[in-house]
């Protein structure tokens, strides 16, 4: 399944920490792999950046939950996980994004 979370702009610095941390946990974001977007570059809000990942069933679980704990000062939780319409609209941008890779290599290595 495909799994997106909106995170506001200004706390981009504190979701790729948490995402980082501990890379050889298990389970662990960069085991199952994600991608991080700044909402103007995909066409959704500019205020905000998008986390994409494919996730099984167990690891959205483990996402959800980790997310959970990305809180601001005063306690408010700040990634929230966005509607089925951002999720397929991002989901399409970043498919896009690698089907162009795919192609820009095999015109690379023929």
């Amino acid at each position: 399944m495909n799994m997106v979370f909106e995170v506001p702009a200004s706390s981009k610095a504190k979701l790729v920490a948490l995402l980082e941390a501990d890379p050889y946990g298990k389970p662990c974001f960069s085991r199952n792999g994600y991608k991080v977007k700044d909402g103007a570059h995909i066409g959704q809000d500019k205020d905000k950046c998008y986390v994409f990942m494919r996730a099984t069933d167990e690891f959205a679980v483990f996402a959800r939950g980790k997310l959970k704990t990305l809180v601001d000062a005063e306690g408010k939780e700040l990634a929230v996980e966005s509607k089925p319409e951002v999720v397929a609209a991002v989901a399409k941008v970043i498919e896009e994004e690698e089907n162009n890779a795919e192609v820009g290599f095999g015109a690379i290595f023929g």
